[in-house]
């Protein structure tokens, strides 16, 4: 394996350029994709996003999902074809041409031509496709942007006409008006999910207004309340609801008498004889009304302005006769102006009358229909153009846009003396998405999905398929199908799939076109393009003879979510292609979006696939929500309220971006509040760690090298599963539980879960294994333990790597090219392996116990930190009380010189006995079980605290607990350990740390006897902090001196003497005292302190140094000075680690026969010299 540079110097986006060269240059895509081509078919259905725009980062987190899911599937043994889709048409493609060419009505696309304005929209929906493909390459994506796909496509188009043809066969497809969300800026109708995109609060005008009832007695009125005065003209009937109860008022002071539910006679204006009164005796409180006010509901019933002449149900006023307000539609007279009953009038607003407009209100169309007001299959007039104007049918009021003509109309009912009261609302509105225009609700003719006929279908459709998370499932969309109304398909437009309809002039014939071939056929033209302008003129004969005329294309075109829910099929030209295909893997595997598409694309593709087939389109989703910016806000390109997702990529690299997305919120269809630091803490937590221990491992692979016990090639698994090392079976069985986890939660769609387990896996890998193995490692124990313990380490390493390859594609790149050149028949690629499999059995115990010794670890830590006891501070005992023999065994025995030597601590006590240490104390969890039990939380939370030490006893053992019929979990009471100190002892002295399952105690008195250690603990930290300071590599042989600058130097000398064995296995060479320094030793660092134990230490570090034998290289040559000194010469000159690799070829011995003029001599390690000064000392002590 190559060296490999330090974490601070390692570039992470610079190697994942590095990383996509490569993958470019081996076509590393091309190659996946032909290596799993015999494979099981996984199909992911990939949603197609508009490219009149730039990717944000709700892309990236889709994209990133698909990808990981997508890699994981391909590693699992699938063929994943995965290919770009573009939604090409409809309206936001339409809206650029409209800015670009100033266009504000559909005449001005007319005059301009269908041919020349749908050009206009193909030239700009390719326009950003170079950025996408820039954009979602550099994060990591592997997708197929050369073969995508889009819905302008000629093949494509072709099976969206074959989708409605079916559904047409099925008698789901019919011709009505709709009353639907119409949006005057586009001038089209958009789909109730659209319609809900964009809520805004405004104020509006609410009046009332009084419809004289025809023969009444009293002359009395029906009062009827609108916020829509502009629907008033348009008015047809009047609607109540039968079960409520109606009174006819008199007003004491004008005299006026009016009909109202009597639930809502308060909501009547109050008046009194000094108020003044407009001159027909009405009230104007639009001055005096409450703004804020939602309805008009705010005075009590028992208002005194009004004496009730009689009470009557509301069943008894349908079919009653009432004036109408204008005159437009005296040609319905017969049929409307009548008094209908429905139970949508409800009694929370307004007056419990609701003047009903069938053409401006979706229960006015259908009440009017119910009640023969209109009928089904008459020209419905609607009296308000495409602009949302009045029409010339409305005289008064023509070419008035209808929402600026509220004032006018208000002002023209009080003229007429019919104005009761009027104010302002304050209420939620919808407005136009696209185009930020207030919708207003208007029929409309549409072809329409029969969704309504296959609402259970689609509930039965839902039930088949998985979610993540479920509650979306099983609430939002449930809910929205089980409310699901019949779909207008079709939209007055020009650029999009033309529907495939052609009519007879009289109506009564019509073909559906379910291919081009059926057209041609027909029609007897040849048809190379499917968009509007290429085959609006294409006519049929009629089959019914020449003087029936031709059949011509309906107008209008798909709306562009048609298209998009057609996409499994429209993507694969199915059925004219791919049949096999698609019906071997029809419902696809996967899909991703954001929570916007339960009402979008995931309906769409639900009702399309239920309809045709039976069946859902998909089986597994991924839904995510809405990524923010910091502020909370939506990211806003003017506000610069977020960072560009490339600067933040060429910052800390794409994988640290995706692991922040996928370790989020957002992937449970939650908000995340995206912020720049979170991607950079990923880096610091996540691939610092991870890459320093891949760099300990390849360093010291490299230092036997270097050391001349010849080249690191790891041990294969059946090997490894052989260990007699501890922490060797422990980090086995934790990488197989990495590879079990990660398996089952993807398998269940939680990527989520994944990186807060693989943290505490690298925690685990460099704080236990790599920490408490760096004797092992550094080969201080052996060679052959050395070669064990890394090749442990690699295997460890490369698992992750394949684990995690979906998650992070370049880094697990970078790590694999350089560990495969060791891994003989290894794949080019990492993104070429399988997923690693479960090796061997998992030690679940070797996992608990280590998982418990960190803990113990942690709490001393914590007890030491509170008495200010450095870990440097020798202490001499710790107790260890658990009730389980098995970890107590664990940390007893094979644990053991593990946890004396990471805490300092002479001896280790283990017991069971809980109570000689500490009393139980039982909590309630208040925050989990108060939303549970309510108000029995006190009576629980007093039993909890009541229980005695051997309840909470047999408590722990049996797991549950029952309380006042509750049954109360482990996680609903924590157990607390209370420390009970001995008799005689101070905290001072001893004290414990508990986390409710293990409790350690640590004694804190003074020992004499622990000196020595301490001081030489704390100076092998010093050096090894130096060697960090110099810049020193694991590999780099240094030689370290010390000095004592205290008048009595003998004590330092002494505490180092007796620690020589720990010091020398601490820092891989001898202490040696400065005065053996030779005069020519380069000096690389020096530090002088004073320890804990106030000794005052200097200690150098310099470069070994060859030491001669001077005597022994003299009797090489006879006693010739000359000679030998030629000889010394020449041996100081060579590098230190090429002689000692020279050495050890030989066995300890070289013949150097290159000194000119000189006998070759043999030269012996040991006899004649010595590699560095400490082994000359060592060899003098011995």
């Amino acid at each position: 394996m190559d060296d490999v540079a330090e974490g601070k110097d390692f570039s992470f986006p610079g190697q994942e350029e590095r990383i996509l060269q490569f993958w470019s240059d081996i076509k590393a895509f091309d190659t996946q994709l032909e290596l799993t081509k015999d494979l099981p078919e996984y199909v992911f259905y990939d949603g197609p996003p508009f490219a009149t725009g730039l990717p944000h980062y709700g892309h990236i987190l889709a994209g990133t999902i698909k990808d990981i899911v997508t890699r994981y599937q391909t590693m699992r043994g699938h063929h994943v074809t995965r290919r770009f889709g573009w939604d090409c048409h409809g309206l936001p493609v339409e809206r650029e041409i409209d800015k670009k060419l100033g266009i504000n009505k559909k005449e001005d696309v007319l005059a301009m031509g269908i041919d020349k304005y749908n050009e206009e929209c193909r030239s700009v929906v390719t326009r950003y496709v170079e950025e996408w493909e820039k954009i979602i390459t550099r994060t990591g994506r592997w997708i197929d942007f050369h073969n995508d796909y889009k819905t302008m496509d000629l093949e494509f188009m072709e099976s969206v006409w074959w989708v409605f043809a079916k559904l047409y066969e099925k008698n789901l497809v019919y011709k009505g008006f709709k009353v639907m969300p119409y949006s005057t800026g586009l001038k089209t109708p958009l789909s109730n999910f659209e319609a809900g995109e964009n809520y805004k609060e405004v104020s509006d005008p609410e009046i009332m207004v009084a419809f004289p009832v025809v023969g009444d007695s009293h002359n009395a009125a029906f009062v009827a309340w609108t916020t829509t005065p502009w629907t008033l003209p348009s008015n047809l009937a009047l609607c109540v609801n039968s079960n409520f109860t109606y009174v006819k008022v008199r007003n004491k002071y004008s005299g006026k008498i009016y009909v109202v539910a009597e639930s809502r006679l308060a909501a009547l204006p109050s008046e009194s004889q000094k108020q003044k009164t407009t001159t027909n005796g009405l009230v104007d409180e639009s001055k005096k009304s409450n703004p804020k006010s939602k309805g008009s509901g705010s005075k009590k019933a028992e208002d005194v302005s009004y004496e009730i002449l009689e009470k009557f149900s509301g069943a008894s006023l349908v079919g009653m006769k009432y004036e109408p307000l204008f005159n437009y539609f005296m040609e319905f007279a017969d049929a409307a102006f009548r008094v209908v009953a429905d139970n949508y009038v409800t009694d929370d607003s307004g007056t419990g009358i609701v003047h009903c407009a069938p053409a401006f209100g979706e229960d006015d169309y259908r009440v009017c229909l119910e009640n023969q007001v209109i009928n089904k299959g008459e020209n419905l007039i609607v009296a308000v153009d495409d602009d949302g104007c009045f029409t010339s049918k409305i005289t008064d009021f023509s070419g008035r846009y209808v929402k600026d003509a509220d004032k006018d109309i208000i002002q023209a009912v009080k003229a007429m003396g019919r104005l009761v009261k009027s104010g302002s609302s304050t209420h939620s509105y919808p407005y136009c998405y696209r185009s930020q225009t207030p919708l207003i609700y208007r029929a409309v003719p549409s072809w329409f999905v029969r969704v309504e006929n296959v609402k259970e279908q689609l509930l039965e459709s839902n039930k088949q398929t998985y979610w993540v998370p479920d509650y979306v499932k099983e609430k939002r969309f449930h809910n929205w199908l089980e409310n699901a109304r019949d779909w207008a398909v079709s939209r007055s437009r020009f650029w999009g799939t033309p529907l495939p309809i052609w009519i007879s002039e009289d109506d009564q014939e019509i073909i559906v076109m379910d291919s081009i071939d059926k057209l041609e056929k027909l029609s007897g033209a040849k048809i190379f393009d499917l968009h509007r302008h290429n085959i609006d003129h294409i006519t049929i004969p009629s089959s019914r003879g020449p003087e029936f005329g031709v059949l011509r294309r309906v107008p209008d075109v798909f709306d562009c979510w048609f298209e998009s829910g057609s996409m499994p099929y429209a993507y694969l030209h199915y059925p004219f292609e791919n049949v096999e295909l698609f019906e071997k893997n029809f419902p696809g595997h996967f899909v991703a979006e954001g929570l916007d598409q339960t009402r979008g694309w995931f309906y769409t593709l639900m009702v399309l696939a239920t309809a045709l087939f039976g069946k859902p389109a998909f089986r597994n989703l991924i839904c995510n929500g809405l990524v923010l910016a910091e502020d909370g806000k939506k990211m806003s390109k003017s506000l610069k309220n977020y960072p560009s997702p490339l600067n933040v990529i060429n910052d800390y690299g794409a994988d640290a971006l995706r692991l922040y997305l996928i370790n989020s919120p957002v992937v449970r269809a939650e908000v995340l509040r995206f912020k720049k630091e979170g991607v950079y803490c990923v880096v610091k937590d996540v691939f610092l760690p991870w890459y320093n221990a891949y760099r300990f491992l390849v360093q010291n692979a490299k230092r036997l090298e270097v050391e001349g016990s010849g080249p690191f090639f790891p041990i294969d698994q059946a090997g490894l599963q052989k260990s007699s090392n501890v922490l060797d079976q422990w980090i086995y069985s934790a990488t197989q539980s990495l590879v079990h986890f990660v398996c089952q939660e993807m398998d269940g769609y939680r990527l989520y879960t994944v990186v807060p387990y693989l943290l505490k896996f690298l925690d685990n890998l460099t704080n236990i294994y790599v920490r408490f193995n760096r004797k092992r490692l550094k080969g201080r124990t052996g060679d052959e333990d050395c070669r064990t313990a890394l090749s442990m380490l690699y295997n460890v390493l490369l698992t992750s790597c394949k684990v995690m390859a979906p998650f992070t594609p370049f880094f697990t790149e970078v790590l694999y090219q350089n560990m495969r050149k060791v891994c003989k028949g290894a794949e080019e690629s990492i993104h070429f392996c399988k997923f690693p499999q479960e090796e061997g059995k998992r030690g679940e115990r070797i996992e608990q116990s280590v998982a418990r010794m960190k803990t113990i670890i942690d709490l001393a830590r914590n007890i030491r930190e509170r008495h200010g006891k450095p870990l440097k501070t020798p202490l001499r005992e710790m107790i260890v009380v658990h009730s389980d023999a098995d970890f107590l065994d664990d940390i007893a025995g094979k644990l053991k010189e593990y946890l004396l030597e990471e805490l300092n601590v002479r001896s280790l006590v283990t017991s069971k006995d809980i109570f000689t240490y500490a009393t139980l104390r039982a909590e309630p969890d208040f925050s989990g079980l108060g939303k549970r039990l309510g108000k029995a939380m006190g009576i629980v939370a007093k039993e909890v605290k009541a229980m005695s030490q051997d309840d909470i006893l047999a408590f722990e053992k049996s797991g549950e607990l029952t309380i006042a019929s509750h049954c109360l979990k482990r996680e609903d009471i924590k157990v607390v350990r209370v420390f009970k100190c001995p008799a005689g002892r101070t905290e001072k002295e001893i004290d414990a740390a508990g986390d409710g399952d293990v409790l350690v105690i640590l004694d804190l008195r003074a020992d004499e006897s622990l000196f020595e250690a301490g001081v030489a603990r704390e100076v092998v930290n010093r050096i090894q902090k130096l060697r960090k300071k110099v810049g020193l590599e694991p590999t780099d042989a240094v030689e370290v001196y010390f000095k004592s600058s205290d008048e009595n130097e003998s004590v330092l000398h002494q505490v180092l003497n007796s620690q020589e064995s720990y010091i020398r296995e601490a820092i891989g060479s001898p202490l040696l005292p400065s005065s053996l320094m030779p005069s020519d030793a380069v000096v690389i660092g020096e530090d002088s302190f004073r320890t804990t134990a106030n000794l005052y230490i200097a200690i150098s570090l310099a470069r070994p140094v060859l030491v001669c034998k001077s005597d022994s290289v003299l009797a090489l040559y006879g006693g010739d000075r000359k000679a030998a000194q030629g000889l010394m010469t020449y041996l100081r000159s060579r590098d230190n680690l090429n002689l000692k690799a020279e050495f050890q070829l030989g066995n300890g011995e070289i013949f150097v026969d290159c000194i000119e003029n000189q006998p070759a001599v043999k030269v012996v390690l040991g006899d004649h010299v010595f590699l560095t000064v400490g082994d000359d000392y060592l060899s003098s002590e011995s």
